[in-house]
This record gives C-alpha cells, sequence and structure tokens, in this order.
C-alpha cells in the first residue's frame, strides 16, 4: 500500500477496517487503547459490526524526562520495561509511579464506561486498536492484558508503527495489520496525520455512549 499519511483518525479507522473486512459480524470484540485509540476503534467496531471495549494501559515516564517511556503498566499491574533503558531508576520511585498509573488506568475506566465491566475475549477474535505505535510499550502490554483472557485470535490493527517495532508485535500477537510499517519513523504518531488533536475524556466517554452494540440495534 502506498499511503504515507491520513487526514485524521475517523479516517485511519476506516483504513483499518477495510483491513480487517474478513471479521465482519463475527465473534470478534474491538478493544481500542485510549485516548486516540477510541477514535480510531470505533470506525473499526462500526464497520465490523462488532462490539467495542477499551484495554486501558499507563506509560510509565522516565522521572527527569516524562515523555520519554520506561515502562508501561496494565489495568491488572503487569509491567513491561523498555529494553532500551540502561539507566538505573529508583525502586521505591518507579513502584509508587506504578501505582500510581494503576489507579489513573481504573479512573478513566470509570470515567468512560462506569462500572461496565470489560468484555471478555474467552473464545473470540480480539483487535487490539490504536491511533499509532511509537515505542510499542503501551501496545505490547495490552496484548498482554488481552491475551490473559484467552481468546481465540489477537489481531493487533493500528494505522502506522516502526518496522523494528513491528517485528516485535508479531512475536505476540497472532496476527498485526498496519497500512504504515515504516523504516524510517518519523519519531512521532501525530506525523502521519493531517490533524492529530488531543483527544479529551469527554470525547472518549461520548464516542462510548453514543456507539450501539450489535446485539441491541435490533432491540426495541
Amino acid at each position: 500500500m502506498t499511503l504515507k499519511r491520513f487526514t485524521d483518525r475517523a479516517e485511519a479507522g476506516r483504513v483499518l477496517a477495510g483491513l480487517l473486512a474478513p471479521y465482519t459480524k463475527t465473534k470478534t470484540v474491538v478493544y481500542a487503547l485510549p485516548r486516540g485509540g477510541v477514535v480510531v476503534g470505533v470506525e473499526v467496531a462500526r464497520a465490523l459490526e462488532v462490539p467495542l471495549d477499551l484495554v486501558i494501559t499507563r506509560k510509565i515516564g522516565h522521572p527527569e524526562n516524562p515523555e520519554y517511556a520506561i515502562a508501561s503498566v496494565s489495568e491488572s499491574g503487569e509491567v513491561l520495561c523498555n529494553p532500551r533503558e540502561p539507566s538505573p531508576i529508583s525502586e521505591s520511585w518507579f513502584d509508587e509511579e506504578v501505582e500510581r498509573q494503576k489507579q489513573e488506568a481504573a479512573r478513566r475506566r470509570q470515567a468512560y464506561l462506569g462500572d461496565r465491566a470489560r468484555i471478555s475475549a474467552k473464545g473470540k477474535n480480539a483487535i487490539i486498536v490504536d491511533d499509532g505505535v511509537a515505542t510499542g510499550l503501551s501496545l505490547l502490554i495490552a496484548i498482554k492484558e488481552i491475551k490473559r483472557d484467552v481468546p481465540w485470535k489477537t489481531v493487533v490493527a493500528v494505522p502506522v508503527v516502526p518496522a523494528d517495532v513491528a517485528e516485535e508485535i508479531k512475536k505476540e500477537a497472532d496476527e498485526l495489520l498496519a497500512p504504515i510499517i515504516d523504516d524510517h519513523y518519523l519519531g512521532a504518531v501525530g506525523a502521519y496525520y493531517d490533524s492529530f488533536e488531543q483527544v479529551t475524556d469527554d470525547e472518549v466517554a461520548a464516542i462510548l455512549k453514543e456507539f450501539v452494540p450489535p446485539s441491541q440495534k435490533t432491540q426495541p
């Protein structure tokens, strides 16, 4: 595919939906990573006519450079460290930050979905969606989180991913679908979009509230 950039996240979602067409109306759940991944994921779930849910992961930023990810943590507390981070980090600081990010993940689920439990992926195709990948830490921990449910198949669908990270994802997921796998990654996911505005909590909550699961569409 010659595609090199997207107009916005919605367009990226529609492109991914085309690649995922064989999963239409199957025993499948789309799990989006908030926040930006939800805008992509709702387009996928709507096109495939399958349920939409969340898999929430949180980045652990370096204490001296919060934008630089040294690890990621899942809702259940599983931690994945960045193997490229050689400098020692205070163990007490790291443990406190992991706990803080777990609490933030729980806050987000409550804000977005209230008390609704995540749909189990057991025996289903699990499609994990984000708006793009940089280091891959958040995506890789999301795969581990969903695989705890023992899905039938784990599929990662992202608009853009660096080529070296794509190889790591392929080791953990059953399938990777990405229209842009870049050997010369531009350094940031936003570089592949014309419009890449920050997505708010309210926008995520509204998307999830407005999305009608397929099982409810025929109900009066």
